[in-house]
């Protein structure tokens, strides 16, 4: 479904110091500066596919949605999604896929949402039985009813975005790109955007390509993950190969009978202690989860014990580390 070969992609920017001088200076003189924001990278990702794309700052996640979307020409490389060139043939291509910038609005700031989504049927010539369907299906599964009919401009920051999530599938897309769609939202309207994105994967077999600093959702959604750094492809690989390579340390919480006796076990590392309650780091690699519950019985007295995997970040954060971004 989707083909990069070799993509990538330069931007001129301008650089000037600071001070009067300077400033008078770069009037006539501008100097500028080449930054080179994708470098040859290449990737498929087949039909169904949730994708997570994720890197620091700067690596180049935008730059690639922005290509694949057909909103920026890439210097060198092909992209090729369901037999389209985005940059070349978009009007065609537009009508197949949905795009959600967490930064940027496709709704119309001083209207209620539901004329935004009258005005997209329009545009995207929505016959009128698929676009009635699909706008109740957004509406219960997004919760927008008391939303719709509200200005733009009145809605808080994460009520936009479920209504922009909701703007970027009315047309029935087959690939939907979300670039940071959870920003801004609370705990209870993350959950519901993914369980949604999760449910028009599974019903309809959209597929996702997801880029967001928030690991939470990477690991709910996505199967495989793509990093970038640099403007370079770095990995590429399941999200439970990430974790059988980089998630040896496991966390134990234990509840116990205070005791001023000291909890010192060979392959662990206490990361927190406080009047009857721990925090243990243990490499499992070294010692095995059992012989630390075990060895933890013999030293206190042991009231409740939870085992939990290294959190998703800490992983992502090795990832880095490895590849020096």
């Amino acid at each position: 479904m989707i083909s990069i070969n070799g993509l990538s992609k330069s931007f001129k920017v301008a650089k000037r110091s600071s001070g009067l001088h300077n400033s008078l200076k770069a009037l006539f003189f501008r100097e500028h500066e080449v930054v080179q924001a994708l470098k040859n990278i290449s990737f498929t990702i087949e039909p169904g596919e949730i994708v997570g794309y994720i890197g620091p700052n700067g690596a180049g996640k935008s730059t690639t949605i922005k290509i694949m979307s057909g909103i920026l020409v890439p210097d060198s490389g092909e992209c090729n999604i369901m037999g389209y060139t985005p940059w070349k043939e978009r009007v065609r291509y537009v009508k197949n896929i949905g795009v959600v910038f967490g930064q940027r609005s496709q709704l119309w700031w001083d209207v209620p949402v539901i004329d935004s989504f009258e005005l997209l049927r329009d545009i995207y010539k929505i016959p009128q039985a698929e676009y009635k369907a699909n706008v109740d299906l957004l509406v219960e599964t997004l919760d927008l009813q008391n939303l719709i009919s509200t200005p733009v401009r009145q809605l808080s920051l994460g009520q936009r975005m479920r209504c922009e999530i909701a703007a970027s599938l009315l047309h029935s897309p087959s690939i939907l790109f979300l670039d940071e769609p959870t920003i801004g939202l609370d705990a209870q309207s993350k959950i519901a955007v993914r369980n949604f994105i999760k449910t028009i994967n599974k019903e309809k077999g959209v597929t996702v390509i997801l880029t967001t600093h928030d690991m939470n959702d990477i690991e709910a959604l996505a199967d495989r993950v793509i990093l970038i750094g640099k403007g370079t492809i770095l990995y590429d690989g399941k999200m439970k190969e990430l974790r059988n390579k980089y998630g040896g340390q496991k966390i134990i919480k234990i509840d116990y009978q205070e005791t001023s006796q000291p909890i010192n076990i060979f392959g662990t590392t206490v990361l927190s202690q406080t009047a009857g309650k721990a925090v243990m780091s243990v490499d499992t690699e070294t010692i095995a989860i059992p012989d630390v519950i075990t060895q933890l019985s013999s030293i206190v007295r042991l009231h409740d014990v939870t085992v939990e995997a290294q959190p998703i970040e800490e992983l992502i954060i090795q990832l880095y580390k490895e590849y020096q971004i």
